[in-house]
């Protein structure tokens, strides 16, 4: 598996820095000619290939003043984000196939020219590209791609640091910058000017890196994914409680700052419409930039990686196997809540920690195992029937014992690693009959004598024997 690794760039002089900055420039000029021309029905098809061949002819690769290989590649990236678009928009489209028809000989027809990018000529598929297929633009000016054969890395004996030196805008002049590292980057690499300064993206095997050699336990832990807590086991410790508290202050903030600026804009609106264009120009320049807000939201979203990463680690610092829930299906409930409880679960990170779950196990050696996430944080682990859930409290309705429910989830994504009849797959219609008939199969029980009355209610002890 390939990881991304970022080198910074250390005491960048001015000079060098305008000269990156204006190169990064010119090719965000670059892509945004190629979201213009491909980026909607009329790049289906095309290759990278096919559009710098075009350009070469036509001389509109004259117009860039960069040089030949710094634009080629910056026209091969902006592509490769155009395609990675639309096969979003044909996952969405694959779906209205299904629900049109039935007929496996139809279905196949359609199928092959999603994959194949002639969908245009269907007018069922072509309606249905142009209604999921949103037309994207090039936001991007500050990025250059370099390949891996342009540039040259060397170390000063100074401090040992490394030196990478790409290509500028003339030919056969090189930009020299200071890296804060003594491991050169390697393969294609991915400039990034922000505040001043380089950020230098690479990536390498995930089994090169330190942390593969670090030891990992010899337990199986179930994990639960969670908001308040990056991830819950099944011996109930929460890593990452701070987590929580990262998501709601931003999203507040955010709202609070977004109103705002809402505000300001139609200040400016009225203005335009005024006539007073002077007016609207000072306050979209002054007041409605994006500089700040993408600083802010890169800080905090490098602290959310942090605090998940850190938690994925302690987990596998202790398991060899870990059971987690596959939350890539959507499950749809009933409840009902309120704007800012909508609107702080928007911003749950599940991805994120999806992400370190399979990228800490597999370069430190532990089995990831994905299960059926459907009713896990409903079902009383002691007698496996649906519980009563309360906030965060589920409630045994047999036996009456008081569970945290995401304790209880972790403890019954272990169970279902390797049960037979609950695949990660299976609808959740059927995991709910499967669970409600084995709990009806099983005969009453009483409360175990390891637990003990707290504060009028029961609660578990860790030391707990649970039926297989």
């Amino acid at each position: 598996m390939k990881v991304t690794r970022i080198a910074y760039s250390q005491n960048l002089n001015a000079g060098k820095c305008a000269q990156l900055s204006e190169q990064a420039g010119r090719l965000g000029r670059v892509r945004s000619e190629v979201w213009q021309r491909y980026g909607s029905v009329n790049g289906a098809g095309l290759s990278d290939r096919k559009i710098r061949d075009q350009w070469m002819v036509d001389g509109t690769a004259e117009l860039f003043g960069v040089l030949a290989n710094a634009w080629k590649e910056t026209v091969r990236d902006a592509v490769a984000d155009i395609t990675a678009n639309r096969a979003a928009a044909k996952a969405a489209v694959r779906k209205a196939i299904h629900r049109r028809t039935s007929d496996q000989a139809e279905q196949k027809r359609m199928y092959t020219a999603l994959k194949r990018d002639t969908w245009a000529e269907d007018p069922f598929l072509s309606q249905q590209m142009r209604k999921q297929w949103k037309r994207g633009r090039n936001r991007t000016h500050n990025q250059i791609v370099v390949r891996s054969d342009q540039y040259r890395t060397f170390t000063l004996a100074e401090d040992g640091n490394i030196w990478l030196a790409v290509p500028g805008l003339q030919r056969r002049q090189l930009v020299r910058i200071p890296l804060n590292t003594t491991v050169a980057p390697s393969g294609t690499l991915r400039l990034i000017l922000r505040a001043g300064r380089v950020e230098v993206h690479y990536q390498i095997d995930a089994s090169t890196m330190s942390s593969s050699a670090r030891p990992v336990g010899d337990r199986e832990v179930g994990v639960d994914k969670g908001y308040t807590e990056v991830l819950t086991d099944s011996d109930g410790q929460h890593h990452g409680t701070e987590l929580g508290v990262l998501l709601t202050c931003e999203s507040d903030y955010r709202r609070v700052k977004n109103a705002r600026r809402a505000k300001i804009r139609s200040v400016a609106e009225k203005a335009r419409e005024a006539g007073d264009h002077a007016k609207a120009d000072r306050i979209v320049s002054n007041n409605l930039g994006t500089v700040k807000r993408k600083r802010r939201s890169s800080r905090w979203q490098q602290t959310v990686r942090t605090t998940t990463f850190r938690a994925v680690h302690a987990v596998v610092d202790k398991a060899a196997l870990i059971a987690a829930e596959d939350l890539t299906r959507t499950f749809t409930g009933r409840a009902r809540r309120g704007r800012n409880v909508n609107r702080r679960l928007a911003a749950w990170t599940k991805g994120v920690t999806a992400e370190a779950l399979a990228s800490v196990s597999e370069r430190r050696g532990s089995a990831l195992t994905l299960v059926n996430a459907a009713y896990t944080s409903q079902v009383a682990p002691c007698c496996g029937v649906f519980g009563h859930r309360s906030g965060d409290r589920l409630h045994c309705t047999r036996c009456g014992v008081v569970w945290q429910a995401d304790h209880a989830a972790a403890i019954n994504a272990l169970h279902r690693v390797g049960d037979p009849d609950i695949a990660p797959h299976t609808p959740h219609q059927r995991v709910k009959s499967i669970v409600q008939q084995r709990a009806d199969r099983r005969p009453d029980q009483t409360a175990d004598p390891g637990l003990q009355s707290v504060g009028g209610e029961r609660s578990i002890q860790l030391t707990i024997n649970f039926d297989q």
